[in-house]
């Protein structure tokens, strides 16, 4: 992990389109800006953390009404 010292208005680039910027310090609070290009997400940790947690529940659900869907069809041609 590359670990970096900032003050508040600077800023780093990463891969020439994404830029960090600290907007505000306070106590032990710092603002960021992000600046990337609109087909990047960008979230909080807790944001993503939550989207992959209801990506996985949503993948372990759709196999098992597949199998319902399947047995339903094969009712419907005996």
């Amino acid at each position: 992990m590359l670990v970096l010292s900032r003050k508040k208005n600077e800023s780093i680039v990463i891969n020439d389109d994404i830029t960090i910027v600290v907007i505000e310090i306070r106590g032990d609070k710092v603002r960021l800006g992000v600046e990337a290009p609109k087909e990047m997400p960008v979230h909080r940790r807790e944001v993503f953390d939550a989207i992959r947690r209801n990506e996985t529940a949503a993948a372990k659900q759709a196999p098992a009404k597949a199998d319902t869907v399947e047995s339903a069809e094969e009712d419907e041609e005996s």
